[in-house]
């Protein structure tokens, strides 16, 4: 494996960053998770896109152009000879001191990895999942705004421990008033009587990419589409219900809490909007070979 770090490519074994780099002492930095698929990297311009804009959040200045970013995971992607698999692209605050102030870490530093992934089991794509509302809380918009894909996932990283604990693959995360803000890892979705419903972003759901190309979907068959709050009571009474993510793509729910999804069974709205979902994924993106 071939590891991108500020221009150049390590090996797995040489790739190394400072012990002296906030993104390591503080989880001060941005990341991003793109899938490849058939050739292609998958809504790449729109990921680094979502990372600028992390990044502006934390007054954290990317040291390359948007392009330079979407050139050198392309190349990462060919260095490694992957046309189908999964990116994780950092952005730290780079080396600086034991002290918290970033202005003592004068560069910023870039790290791109291109490997594969499989988030679940096939089986949870056949048959849906069963998981559960956790006590962990989704962080303040006032406080590590969830929109801020940023290093620090110990709020996303406490919930999973609970649905670990409660020997589930995932867990719904509820906002400070009640409502339903998104999985550890992942945006929620139900639907209702024909209808799609995923919570707003301002009820602490991040700005999802495949949310967003799901929505786009919806729109072109025709499915209503609407982000409202949402309460577990909602959540309970759906008629199907699914996840989606970069790793995760689309995964239905069959069971939240003890209390059966629908008919227990990953459903029509959900068959029909994943295979959707899988002829964008052969059009759209950066072409990796030529």
């Amino acid at each position: 494996m071939k590891i991108y770090i500020d221009g150049q490519f390590y090996s797995e074994a040489d790739a190394k960053i400072s012990v002296f780099d906030h993104g390591l002492l503080y989880g001060d930095g941005v990341f991003e998770g793109i899938r490849m698929y058939h050739n292609r990297v998958f809504k790449l311009r729109e990921h680094i896109e979502r990372l600028f804009w992390s990044a502006k959040a934390l007054l954290l200045e990317i040291p390359m152009t948007p392009q330079e970013l979407i050139d050198a995971t392309v190349e990462t992607c060919r260095q490694n000879g992957l046309r189908d698999g999964y990116i994780r692209l950092l952005v730290t605050r780079g080396k600086g001191t034991l002290g918290l102030d970033p202005r003592r870490c004068p560069k910023a530093s870039v790290i791109i990895i291109a490997s594969t992934i499989q988030l679940y089991p096939e089986k949870y794509y056949q048959e849906g999942l069963t998981i559960v509302t956790v006590p962990t809380t989704r962080n303040l918009v006032n406080s590590v705004n969830p929109a801020i894909k940023s290093l620090n996932y110990l709020n996303n990283i406490l919930a999973r421990i609970e649905a670990n604990n409660a020997g589930v693959e995932e867990a719904i995360m509820l906002n400070s008033d009640g409502f339903v803000a998104e999985c550890t890892g992942d945006n929620v979705f139900i639907v209702q009587k024909g209808k799609l419903f995923t919570p707003p972003l301002s009820a602490g759901a991040l700005y999802g990419i495949t949310r967003n190309t799901v929505l786009d979907a919806a729109r072109e068959l025709g499915i209503p589409a609407a982000e409202p709050q949402l309460t577990r009571y909602d959540v309970y009474i759906a008629d199907e219900m699914f996840l989606t993510g970069t790793a995760a793509e689309m995964v239905p729910v069959v069971k939240v809490d003890g209390r059966v999804i629908g008919d227990g069974k990953p459903g029509p709205v959900t068959a029909k909007l994943l295979a959707a979902f899988r002829e964008k994924t052969k059009t759209d993106g950066e072409v990796i070979f030529p």
